[in-house]
């Protein structure tokens, strides 16, 4: 499980580049790179991170199912994602 911290932050980020988009894209479309430059680090979204939707963990997402491999393998194991099942040979 990721800090609480960590999880707000991310989300704080998320707000923060939904917050200025439209002024990002009228900036990008004039090409007035001074008016990117003004606008704060976290709006721009490279700055966004993949979480885990369960746990929050940053490492090993697996953007198809929206979880990390660990939680992935974990409902896997339990039958809970739509066809996925575990190999055997």
């Amino acid at each position: 499980m990721a800090k609480k911290s960590k999880i707000a932050k991310e989300k704080k980020i998320e707000a923060t580049i939904a917050k200025y988009a439209p002024l990002r894209a009228q900036y990008k479309k004039e090409h007035n790179y001074a008016g990117l430059q003004s606008l704060p680090r976290n709006a721009s979204p490279v700055r966004a991170h993949n979480r885990d939707q369960i746990d929050g963990r940053p490492h090993a997402y697996m953007r198809k199912f929206g979880v990390s491999r660990l939680k992935f393998r974990e409902l896997a194991h339990k039958g809970q994602i739509p066809g996925v099942h575990k190999a055997s040979w």
